[in-house]
């Protein structure tokens, strides 16, 4: 019999059957004679086994089953992400995708850098001191994706604010032999997908090629991407096994730049013009992530996991106008990542307990560097440059170093305390190395994060939980130069005229949040409904103080609240005539200033107050399935002074396809924005607009059909 994935084996989460015959009770006085005791265990899918982990979170979680995204397009994460409560996630037109959980990172991105939620493939961290690189985040590759909604994210050793997100690759455990799939449809969106994977004795491997291609809903906003995907396991014994991982991915796409209100209204496909003029784009030429995983499992109680992961994520920039032309960033960083989590269960004082010890350290390699040079020609005070003038040479580097503890405790049955403890030692270091000013910035910070919290199983349906936390999130370092003010002279006839001369400190943002909620089943079907409370202080914001030209600064104090709920019902169910069901997702976001001098209550601008997705579905038998869904955005303030707002928005879609019972093959037709609705997807705030429309409004994309084919040798 093959060896199984450590996940697949009956443990504690498997169903146990006892057969127990006893002698009748008059014989009671005397030795009683049972029958030997039958256990049979059924294996615990990958998806189940995931269910049941986060079940043991005293928190809000989301599960991401990618068998059911793929019955439609799969562009980007937003598709991933769609219908998850707590889980705001828009796309701008391309890849980079503005994705925010409880307000967290709330306007940086959508770019390379967005951040305010730890990312991580296969639980090793993708996150680094810059933020998110979005290249590697191919959907296609994964058979789901694990949300831990903000100081959840804890045992994964993310401290962030909107907490963290795991995306997990296919292994030849859950991958068919081999599957073909190919999508297209409307603005020359084209992807292909073949993969394959198997289980040979104790070696599994999975390998996945993708490439896509678009045209753009915009102007100017074309883009394309290739990549491969690998990972090979190996099962050393039946207690040790080890995973090689490889990602490597190539994309680039133009930047159709922001519009107006009244821009949108009358073509949202027009580029801004400035974007045109300086022919704006951004390329990742490259990026490679390599890593390893292994897991010992020590005996029936212990298990140590050790990973390891190197990444590098070059990137070619030209976004900005600057002099008449415009300038080019061209970077080139490299960061290694190691994990080691040990986790035991025992007894404490009595009492079942589960202990974990971990630790996360990501650093970037001193080889990351990073250059602007003058993209077109540029005249700076009446002299001339030629393309290619180098303005500035700099680098801004980092790491950070989290080691955790947490403890969960059975105190009656059904009633778990959960505590633990964070310490934080973070790095930034940034500076303009050419021309040289011998001002580096250099700074070392240490930090904790405490935790607490309860999860207590009502009955076998219900779950109710509730958590205090602290998280910790440090700045970019990348943003400590970036939104300084220390800039050369304007008045110089030098290339490197009011650039960035040196960087400037930023506090790490702090936060205590406090969550309750619950989990379950109900005659109204699969519910979840959380609230929560945070605090912030020195939140970090970003601003745009000209176009594509951005300031991150410490805010005065600010609270976040939410509502977070998610509920799917059975609405009928016919049989042999098919099933009908209506999935839902609605989250409240109120997040404002706590008396800033400036602005007060206001509210924080970026994101919408009221959020909500839903889809009615219909499911026969035989495969056949249909589907109308809609999505529901309030107006969003599009300044911090809050003198302008985006309009709310609704728009409505419908899916329609087949998936053969035996899973070897499936067809959709995908249609989205059935009204054609003219809206901005996202926006990019400003300081203070006095109530003028400025392009800040990126469109979301207007009526298209999509179509795909997939087929798997199982």
């Amino acid at each position: 019999m093959l060896p199984q994935p450590l996940y697949a084996r009956p443990a504690r989460l498997a169903l146990l059957t006892f057969n127990c015959l006893a002698a009748p009770i008059a014989l009671a006085q005397q030795p009683m004679q049972l029958d030997a005791m039958q256990v049979s265990g059924a294996p615990l899918s990958e998806i189940e086994a995931a269910q049941e982990e986060l079940k043991q979170v005293p928190g809000a979680t989301n599960l991401v089953d990618m068998d059911k995204v793929e019955q439609g397009r799969v562009a980007g994460v937003a598709d991933v992400l769609a219908y998850q409560p707590g889980v705001y996630a828009q796309s701008p037109g391309n890849e980079g995708v503005k994705i925010s959980l409880r307000g967290s990172g709330i306007n940086r991105g959508p770019g390379s850098h967005a951040s305010g939620t730890h990312i991580m493939l296969d639980g090793l961290p993708l996150t680094g001191s810059g933020g998110t690189p979005y290249e590697l985040l191919e959907p296609l590759w994964i058979s789901r994706a694990e949300v831990l909604r903000g100081a959840n994210g804890f045992d994964r050793g993310s401290l962030a604010l909107g907490g963290a997100i795991d995306y997990i690759t296919h292994t030849g455990y859950t991958a068919p032999k081999l599957q073909l799939r190919y999508e297209t449809g409307s603005y020359g969106y084209q992807k292909r997908n073949i993969a394959s994977g198997q289980v040979l004795g104790d070696f599994d491997y999975y390998l996945a090629l993708t490439d896509s291609r678009t045209d753009g809903y915009q102007d100017h906003s074309s883009g394309k991407g290739k990549g491969i995907a690998a990972n090979f396991g190996y099962q050393l014994n039946e207690n040790l096994e080890t995973r090689f991982y490889l990602r490597y991915r190539e994309t680039e796409h133009e930047t159709p730049g922001r519009l107006t209100k009244a821009q949108l209204k009358d073509d949202p496909r027009q580029a801004a013009a400035a974007n045109r003029s300086i022919d704006a784009h951004r390329d990742q030429p490259g990026s490679t992530w390599l890593a390893n995983k292994t897991t010992w499992r020590i005996d029936d109680d212990s298990t140590l996991v050790a990973g390891l992961a190197y990444h590098h994520y070059p990137m070619d920039i030209t976004e900005t106008a600057y002099r008449g032309g415009a300038y080019r960033i061209r970077v080139d960083y490299s960061d290694i990542s190691g994990t080691l989590n040990y986790t035991r269960r025992h007894t404490l004082f009595g009492l079942n307990s589960s202990t974990t010890i971990g630790w996360r350290s990501t650093t970037n390699l001193p080889s990351s560097k990073a250059k602007e040079t003058a993209a077109l020609p540029i005249n700076v005070n009446g002299t001339p440059y030629p393309a290619g003038t180098l303005m500035r040479d700099y680098e801004h580097l980092g790491s950070d170093n989290v080691l955790h503890f947490s403890n969960d405790t059975e105190l009656t049955p059904d009633l778990w305390l959960t505590s633990g403890l964070a310490l934080i030692y973070t790095c930034r270091e940034a500076e303009v190395t050419w021309p040289a000013t011998d001002d580096r910035l250099s700074e070392h910070t240490w930090d904790y994060a405490p935790r607490i919290g309860l999860r207590y199983q009502l009955n076998p349906d219900v779950q109710l939980f509730g958590n205090i936390s602290r998280s910790v999130e440090p700045p970019h370092a990348w943003s400590m130069l970036w939104g300084s003010p220390l800039r050369f002279s304007s008045t110089t006839t030098q290339p490197y005229a009011a650039r960035q001369r040196a960087a400037i400190s930023l506090d790490n943002q702090t936060a205590t949040t406090f969550e309750v909620g619950g989990r379950g089943n109900s005659a109204l079907g699969q519910w979840e409904l959380t609230y929560y409370y945070s605090q912030v202080r020195h939140e970090l914001l970003t601003v745009e103080i000209e176009p594509n030209v951005f300031a991150e600064s410490n805010a005065s104090p600010t609270v976040h609240q939410g509502i977070e709920a998610g509920l799917t019902s059975p609405l009928w169910q016919g049989g042999a005539a098919g099933a009908l069901s209506l999935r839902q997702a609605y989250t409240f976001s109120d997040f404002h200033y706590r008396d800033d001098d400036a602005f007060g209550d206001n509210r924080l601008p970026g994101l919408p107050r009221h959020y909500y997705q839903a889809e009615l579905r219909y499911d026969h038998p035989s495969g056949f399935y249909a589907g109308l869904n809609s999505q529901y955005a309030s107006k969003v303030a599009v300044d911090y002074a809050n003198s302008y707002y985006a309009d709310a928005y609704a728009t409505f879609g419908a899916t329609l396809g087949y998936a053969s019972p035996k899973d070897d093959w499936q067809a959709w037709l995908d249609l989205r924005n059935l009204t054609d609705k003219r809206y901005a997807a996202t926006v990019t705030p400003g300081y203070d607009d006095n109530g003028a429309d400025v392009a800040r409004s990126t469109p979301g994309e207007g009526f298209g059909v999509y179509t795909g084919l997939s087929w798997s040798w199982l």
